[in-house]
This record gives C-alpha cells, structure tokens and sequence, in this order.
C-alpha cells in the first residue's frame, strides 16, 4: 500500500477530517500548523494511505526540521504537548512505520519522533522510547459547585477565595494590550525557570492563525499584572497552554483564580474537558498542582525511530549549565536567545 503527502495547510480534505476524527486535537489544525511554519520555517505533512482526490481517512501530521545545529528530523509535532496519529488500524502504522524507516534512510535524517496520546505504538518493536511525562486532563461537565469541592482545599480553593477578597482584576481577550501583558510576566517566568523566552512573533502568530480559539487571560492586582495563562479551543476542549506570574504577588492566588474562571468560562461556552498539557517528571511541584484540581493523571511517551537515535532535546548537565547561565542573562540577551535557539529545538 502507497503512503501519499498532503499539505494539511492548504488541502481542504485535512480540516473535513479532523472535523469528523474524535481523537483530533488542536495540535492537528491548519491554524496550529501555520503557526509552527510562519515562527519557525517548518514544513507540516501529512503522511496518508488515501490517494489523491478521495476524502481522507486516516493521516499522520509532521514538521520537517532542517536545523544546521541539530540536524534533519521528522516530529509530530514540535512545541506540541502530544499529536496522536489519526490511523484506523495496525495496517496503516506498519505501512506508516515502513514509509518512515525509508525517509530515515533516504533522506539522512536523525531520527522521526511521535508524541501519542496512546500508551505506546503498536509496532513497539521499531520504536524505541524517547521520553516520558505526566499528563493532566479535567472532566469539567460536573457542575460549578462539585468541581469546586473536588479542588484541594488549601492550596487552590483557598488561593481562589483569597483573590477574591483581594478583588484581583480580570480581563480575557487576545488584543495587544492583553498579549504584552501576559508575555512581560512570561518572559519574567522563564527567568526564575532558567530558560530564554519562547519568541514573542510565536504568540503573535498563534493569534492570527487560530482566531478566537486563542484567548489571554490576566489577573491584576491594582491595575498591576500579577498572573497570565493563554489558552487555546477546539471543539469541546480548552487547552491551558501557558501560564507565568510575578512571583512577588503570588500570594493573592492569581493562577488558581485564572483558572478556575477559565473553567468556568469554558462550561458556560459549553466545553466539556480541559486539557491541562503536560509536565516534567522531575517538576514535582507543577505535578502536584496539577493533582489538586482534581484532574486525571496519565503518562505520556514521546517514541522515536530508530531506535539508536539521540533525541535534540538538550538534557543533563548540559540542561542544568544552560539554565543556570539564563537565569543570570539580561532579558534582552534571553529574548535574543530564545530567537536564534528555539527552531533548532523543536
């Protein structure tokens, strides 16, 4: 059986069959892809068994990576927390695998990459595991009142009732205004993490492709920003995407009152579950706070071909010396930083 390319930005046949895929995430939309492709200068595919004019019925979406400092690759997807490929059965991921072990060879790539909600691929046998992180989803068709008594009770229904006796300011959107806000108190946020700023043209790209679907939320305290989250929807889900603070105002409860007004929002739009992405397994503190919504916790294994390949993901003491030179690097230097590195990492 013949594996074909689509282009998932242009072929109208890709957003009709995410339409009808229940598994399809944001992650697979045009506007996500277009996004990755105008940041990042990535070309999305997708690799197909339906031949050319028929309507799709399963695909796998990938970024060409070309990167002068960390090679050639295949990944689905970058800067994605998972991208499940949409096949219908063990035939199409063994044609898919075999089509991938070709490209490996006949392109001199380093490696592919996959980020499956699904334990693991069925042909384990030719993948080798890359890396593992937890994974947070929340059910939020519950109503208000029990969501609210599933939350622990110190540490985030507490903080929720603290903002409001602070009468924490709030305001959602996508304008200027808004993203600048969020993106000082991220840049601040990846400081105190030892990490350069993803780059600014990203969130304002992101905008532009996904329209509505991408929203700012900031929380104030007397006029002052003291807590962002950006957050992304596609059909019946809401994706908490991104989140930073000024950690000089975290005791007002700024985050878990963005939130949880979030969730709220999001129930009132009629949206049934939130996506709260994924974490380091060794980030015990995000972790938890993740558990103490009340969400379901999974694992999430990113696999790679072949299985001899190292990943591009920087890791160990390299990881630990890079973090402890950005956390003392001016912001201009992290901003510019974050520009020349972040297409190479993806």
């Amino acid at each position: 059986m013949a594996i074909y390319e689509v282009d998932p930005i242009r072929d109208a046949r890709w957003p009709e069959f995410l339409a009808r895929d229940p598994r399809a995430s944001v992650f697979h939309t045009p506007g996500w892809l277009m996004a990755l492709s105008q940041s990042y200068g990535y070309e999305p595919i997708v690799l197909t068994t339906t031949p050319p004019g028929r309507e799709l019925e399963n695909g796998a979406v990938f970024c060409r990576v070309d990167s002068w400092l960390t090679g050639r690759r295949l990944v689905s997807l970058p800067f994605s927390d998972h991208c499940q490929p949409l096949l219908q059965n063990g035939n199409d991921l063994a044609e898919l695998t075999s089509h991938l072990q070709t490209e490996l060879d006949q392109k001199s790539l380093r490696y592919v990459e996959i980020r499956p909600l699904d334990p693991q691929p069925e042909s384990e046998n030719a993948f080798s595991r890359l890396k593992t992180f937890c994974f947070h989803t929340l059910d939020i068709r519950p109503t208000t009142d029990q969501l609210f008594e599933r939350l622990h009770r110190d540490c985030i229904r507490r903080k929720i009732r603290r903002a409001t006796r602070e009468k924490l300011g709030y305001a959602r959107g996508a304008n200027s205004t808004l993203l600048q806000q969020f993106y000082e108190l991220f840049v601040a946020t990846r400081q105190r993490h030892g990490l350069p700023p993803t780059p600014s043209q990203w969130f304002l790209h992101l905008r532009g492709t996904l329209g509505d679907a991408f929203q700012v939320h900031i929380a104030s305290k007397d006029g002052q920003p003291v807590a962002g989250i950006l957050t992304l929807t596609y059909k019946n889900i809401i994706y908490y995407k991104y989140g930073a603070s000024d950690a000089r105002y975290n005791r007002y409860g700024g985050m878990p009152f963005l939130l949880w007004t979030a969730i709220q929002e999001a129930k009132s739009d009629g949206l049934e579950h939130l996506d709260l992405g994924r974490c380091e397994a060794d980030s015990p503190g995000l972790i938890a706070f993740k558990d103490r919504w009340g969400s379901e916790r999974s694992t999430l294994t990113y696999w790679s071909l072949p299985t001899t390949s190292s990943p591009a993901h920087p890791n160990g003491w390299k990881l630990r010396l890079a973090k402890t030179l950005f956390s003392h690097t001016p912001i201009p230097l992290r901003i510019a930083a974050g520009e020349l590195l972040y297409r190479h990492v993806g």
